[in-house]
């Protein structure tokens, strides 16, 4: 059982170190760089000598290109600004000692995220399970913009351990964040058709602040539950405002024209 550990990083130089520590027990570790403009690369060259360089379009064909890149049948994806639990290094290593027929092609671990200032319990953000070691013959990549994840045609499994996400440095890049997460899918959306009404901009996120701060007990979160329930819902607003204005504004409809 080969594992390879993959990274896509731009401008990650305070992270870069960490993150290829956390994963130095990898068969190898591939890195997918869109030209940073940092020490990223520099850094990054201290750990492993297989770094390719690729224009950013989507999270999806990014993911694709590095699956690509690497030679090991299993693949470990981490982002820069996650770090492994001891325990959940331990289950990945403990797979090698399995008998490889009945292992399952996908693995999902659960991700314990960091914001302002403690560690997120609820919100809709723990346990948020997601798809990390899966084997590489078996998988594709799917789900809508920005939101694209690793997907697997077979058996998956739980794994113990945990994935440590410390997120958004401040409220400042959340807000970032959600533009540019919200300007990703309302641009998927109008590609694919969909169409917008005063339901998605007045409904939707009331329903989004609702779902994560009561039904996901954000409330029990403290004050970062209340900020985390208003982006969630400002972020729902956001992307269907811009899905409305791409269907409806015209940019060169200006008044003296």
């Amino acid at each position: 059982m080969k594992i390879s550990a993959k990274i896509i990083v731009f401008d990650e130089e305070d992270n870069i170190a960490r993150v290829c520590e956390t994963v130095e027990w990898a068969d190898e570790i591939v890195i997918v760089d869109s030209y940073s403009t940092d020490r990223t690369v520099e850094i990054a060259r201290q750990f492993t000598d297989k770094i390719f360089f690729n224009e950013f379009i989507n999270h999806g064909l990014q993911h694709e290109f590095a699956d690509s890149k690497t030679s090991g049948d299993w693949i470990f994806w981490i982002d820069a600004d996650e770090r492994l639990t001891p325990e959940l290094r331990d289950a990945i290593l403990a797979l090698k000692d399995r008998d490889p027929a009945t292992l399952p092609d996908g693995f999902r671990i659960a991700r314990r995220a960091f914001y302002l200032g403690r560690w997120i319990k609820h919100s809709g953000w723990y346990p948020d399970y997601v798809m990390r070691l899966y084997r590489s013959s078996k998988s594709y990549w799917g789900g809508i913009p920005p939101h694209e994840t690793a997907r697997v045609d077979g058996r998956i499994e739980k794994l113990e351990g945990e994935l440590l996400h410390y997120t958004k440095k401040n409220t400042a890049d959340h807000h970032n964040v959600i533009g540019r997460y919200a300007a990703a899918s309302a641009k998927h959306y109008f590609e694919t058709g969909r169409k917008v009404g005063y339901a998605d901009l007045f409904f939707r996120p009331i329903l989004a602040f609702i779902r994560s701060y009561f039904l996901k007990l954000g409330i029990l979160d403290g004050l970062p539950g209340l900020v985390i329930a208003y982006f969630s819902a400002y972020g729902v607003f956001l992307k269907f405002t811009m899905l409305w204005e791409m269907r409806n504004v015209d940019p060169e409809d200006k008044p003296g024209k």
